[in-house]
C-alpha cells in the first residue's frame, strides 16, 4: 500500500467445513499509526480531511449514534492533524459515562445530542442548513464517513491479491454503504458482496447513489443470517466471535462479526463455488466492545478475550 498510514494484514480462516468445500475466506486488517483510526475509517476520512485543508475549513462536523465507531475516527483524526471535529449524536440524553463518548470528548471532539427523531432528518435540507448556520467553517461529512470523497480512499486498498491470488469475490459488512460503494468502484471486473448489518430499506439506494453512474453493477448486498437489528446479536454470534479468538482473529458481534459468520455459513452450506477465494474486509469496530461491556451485553471475560490487545500473542501477521 502506498499510504504509510496503514499497514495490510492477512488471516485465513481455517475451518475444515471451508476446506472440504475448497472455499478460501483470508481477513485484510489495517493495521493504522493511530488506533483509534481502525478499519475502513482513515479510507474513508482520507479525502475529507485533504478537503478542509485545501479550503482552509477549521473542522469536520458528522453524524452517528451513541456508540459510533465512526464518530471516536473522526475525533481521533482531528487531534493528530489539528482540526476541529463536532459530532451530532442521536442520544435521548448526553450520557457521557458511555465509553464511546468519553473518548470524543477525550479527543477533543464537541459533542451535540439530539432526539432520533430530529436525527432522522440529518439529511433533510432544512437541517442541514441550521447546523451550516452554527458550524459555517465545518465540511459536513455525513453518517459513517459515506460520501462521494470516501471512494477515492476505499480504492486504493490492495484488497483484490490475496496471498493465494486474486480473489473471486471481495465481501465487507455494510451499513451506511460507503465501503460497498468503493470497493465496487474499484474493482470494477471482481464481485462485490456487501453484507448489511442494518435493517435499512434505503440502504440499497443510498450505494447507488454512490456509486460512479458509468461503473458496472458489480456488487450486490445481502442481509446477514441472523435478522437481528443493529446493534443486536445472537448467543450464537457471540460465541462465533469468542472461537474466532483462537486463531487470533479479533471481531465484535454487532458489525464485522456479525457479517463474517454469515460469509462463513454461507460458505459452508455451498453458496460458493469450488475453488473460490474470498477476500473479506475486515472494517474494524472493536472500539465497541467497551460499549457493549459498559451495557451488560458482554461479561468481563468475553470483553477481555474479544481484545487482541489484551491477548499475549496478539493478532497473527
Amino acid at each position: 500500500m502506498s499510504d504509510p498510514f496503514y499497514q495490510l494484514q492477512w488471516q485465513l480462516l481455517v475451518d475444515p467445513q471451508l476446506r472440504a468445500r475448497q472455499v478460501q475466506i483470508w481477513i485484510a486488517t489495517l493495521a493504522c499509526r493511530v488506533p483509534d483510526i481502525a478499519g475502513n475509517k482513515w479510507l474513508k476520512l482520507k479525502y475529507h480531511i485533504q478537503q478542509i485543508q485545501q479550503h482552509n475549513k477549521k473542522g469536520i462536523l458528522s453524524f452517528g449514534g451513541a456508540f459510533s465507531n465512526h464518530l471516536v475516527a473522526l475525533a481521533a483524526a482531528g487531534q493528530h492533524f489539528g482540526f476541529a471535529t463536532v459530532g451530532i449524536v442521536r442520544s435521548h440524553q448526553a450520557d457521557l459515562h458511555n465509553p464511546t463518548l468519553q473518548r470524543c470528548t477525550e479527543l477533543g471532539m464537541q459533542l451535540q445530542f439530539v432526539s432520533p427523531e430530529q436525527y432522522r432528518n440529518r439529511q433533510q435540507a432544512e437541517f442541514l442548513a441550521e447546523l451550516c448556520t452554527l458550524y459555517p467553517d465545518y465540511l459536513m461529512v455525513p453518517e459513517g464517513g459515506s460520501s462521494a470523497l470516501a471512494l477515492p480512499g476505499l480504492a486504493e486498498l490492495p484488497i483484490l491479491q490475496t496471498p493465494s491470488g486474486s480473489a473471486s469475490l471481495i465481501a465487507c459488512a455494510s451499513a451506511s454503504g460507503g465501503t460497498l460503494a468503493g470497493l465496487s468502484a474499484a474493482h470494477p471486473n471482481t464481485a462485490v458482496l456487501g453484507i448489511s448489518v442494518v435493517k435499512d430499506a434505503s440502504l440499497p439506494d443510498r450505494i447507488r447513489q454512490l456509486v460512479p453512474v458509468a461503473a458496472p453493477q458489480n456488487w450486490q448486498l445481502r442481509q446477514e443470517q441472523s435478522q437481528k437489528p443493529y446493534g443486536k446479536f445472537t448467543p450464537q454470534t457471540l460465541q462465533f466471535c469468542l472461537d474466532l479468538t483462537q486463531q487470533q482473529i479479533y471481531t465484535e458481534p454487532v458489525y464485522s462479526g456479525k457479517a463474517l459468520q454469515s460469509l462463513v455459513l454461507w460458505a459452508q452450506q455451498g453458496d460458493f463455488a469450488p475453488g473460490s477465494n474470498i477476500a473479506f474486509f475486515h472494517t474494524g469496530g472493536l472500539q465497541g466492545l467497551a460499549g457493549l461491556y459498559y451495557r451488560g451485553l458482554i461479561n468481563q471475560q468475553q470483553y477481555q478475550q474479544l481484545q487482541p490487545q489484551l491477548n499475549a500473542a496478539g493478532p497473527a501477521e
